[in-house]
């Protein structure tokens, strides 16, 4: 099986910007980060790495999705949060 790079160059010359001074790029136009925003970009070194997930389909009643999508972003790592607390309390017996 050949395994390709599904990437495309950007076709952008870089040069320009390899030789200039940090001072000399113009950033007025970057929005802030919040210390939020940065704060989900920490690389996780040192920890341990996060387990990996499985996608899968399962079938939910509708508005019980529409209730998590609602919640806005991050709203499958929610549904995902209250899984694993169910699971947890299943296994200490707890029900």
């Amino acid at each position: 099986m050949n395994k390709k790079s599904t990437s495309k160059k950007s076709g952008s010359d870089f040069d320009p910007l390899l030789v200039m001074k940090d001072s000399e790029i113009d950033t007025t136009d970057l929005p802030e980060v919040s210390p939020k925003q940065f704060a989900r970009t920490i690389v996780r070194q040192g920890l341990k790495p996060a387990p990996a997930k499985a996608q899968v389909t399962i079938r939910v009643d509708r508005d019980v999705l529409a209730w998590f999508r609602k919640q806005g972003r991050g709203y499958q790592t929610r549904i995902n949060t209250l899984l694993r607390a169910y699971m947890e309390a299943h296994k200490r017996g707890v029900a």
